[in-house]
C-alpha cells in the first residue's frame, strides 16, 4: 500500500466516523432518540456506517482481476483457487500488453497507475485506490449501494437539527450540521450519479471504459455487432452480480461475431 493509498483510507475513514459521530453528538433526531432510550435506530445507523467502512477496505484492498503472467499461472495450477481463470482456446491470439509483457484476454487493459493489466476493465478509481475490474466490480456496486444508503439517512439526520436564524449565535452552534449537510449533499449527488451510471453499462454489459473509448477498441470496432457482449439486460445482470467465476470473453465475442478480430 502506497502512502497516497494510505493517505485515501485514512481520509475516507475519519470523515464517514467524524460525520456519524458528529451527528450523534449534536442535537439531531438520532441524538434525541439515544436520550431517550430507543437505541434501535442509532444502532442500524452505526452499523451501517461500519459495513460502509468495511466494504471500501475490502473494494480497496482487493484483487480486481489482475492478469497473471504465464510462469505465475503455472505455479498456481496446483494450488485451489476460489476463482478459476477461464481457459482460452489455442486458436485465438491474444495480444502482448506493451507494458508488463503479460498476454492479455479481452477486456483487459494495462493500468498506468497500478502497472498491471487488469480483467475486464472498468476504470482506476482515486477514491478507493484501486483499480475496477472484473474480481471486484459487483463489490463495488454493493458498497456505492450501502454507501448511497448512509448518505441519504446521514443528510435527513443533519437537517433534522438545523432550525434557522440569522444571527452569529445560531451560526457558530450549527456551523457543523451546515457543513455536514452540505458535504453530505455533494457526496449524494456523486455517488448517486455514479451507481446509475454503472447500473446503466452493466445493463448493456459494457464498461466505462469500453464506453469511453469504443472507437479507440480494436475488438469493438471491428465488431458486426454494436455491443458483441450484449446478452440482454437479465442475463447481463446475472452473469454480472450472479456468476462464480471468471468469464472467457472470447468466446462469447466469436460466437455472437461469427469471425476474429
Amino acid at each position: 500500500m502506497g502512502a497516497g493509498g494510505l493517505g485515501v483510507r485514512a481520509a475516507h475513514t475519519a470523515l464517514s466516523g467524524g460525520l456519524a459521530l458528529g451527528l450523534l453528538l449534536h442535537p439531531t433526531d438520532l441524538r434525541e432518540q439515544v436520550e431517550c432510550g430507543e437505541l434501535l435506530l442509532p444502532v442500524i445507523f452505526i452499523v451501517l456506517i461500519l459495513c460502509s467502512v468495511l466494504l471500501y477496505f475490502k473494494v480497496s484492498l482487493m484483487d480486481p482481476g489482475f492478469v497473471k503472467s504465464e510462469e505465475e499461472v503455472k505455479a498456481d495450477k496446483n494450488e485451489e483457487q476460489s476463482i478459476v481463470i477461464p481457459q482460452v482456446s489455442s486458436s485465438i491470439k491474444m495480444r502482448r500488453c506493451g507494458y508488463c509483457m503479460v498476454k492479455q484476454p479481452m477486456r483487459a487493459k494495462h493500468c498506468q497507475v497500478c502497472q498491471h493489466c487488469v480483467r475486464r476493465y472498468d476504470h482506476h478509481c482515486p477514491w478507493i485506490e484501486n483499480c475496477v475490474g472484473e474480481k471486484n466490480h459487483p463489490l463495488f456496486i454493493v458498497y456505492l449501494s450501502i454507501q448511497l444508503v448512509a448518505l441519504l439517512w446521514g443528510g435527513h439526520t443533519a437537517w433534522s437539527g438545523l432550525y434557522f436564524k440569522q444571527s452569529w449565535d445560531w451560526l457558530k452552534h450549527n456551523i457543523f450540521l451546515l457543513m455536514s449537510f452540505i458535504l453530505i449533499v455533494i457526496f449524494t449527488i456523486v455517488v448517486l450519479l455514479l451507481l446509475i451510471s454503472h447500473l446503466y453499462l452493466i445493463s448493456c454489459n459494457t464498461t466505462t471504459w469500453e464506453f469511453m473509448s469504443y472507437h479507440r477498441i480494436s475488438y469493438l470496432r471491428h465488431s458486426e455487432l454494436e455491443n458483441p457482449f450484449d446478452q440482454g439486460v437479465v442475463l447481463n445482470l446475472w452473469r454480472f452480480f450472479c456468476s462464480c467465476h471468471l468469464t472467457a470473453w472470447e468466446k462469447i465475442y466469436f460466437h455472437r461475431n461469427y469471425e476474429s478480430v
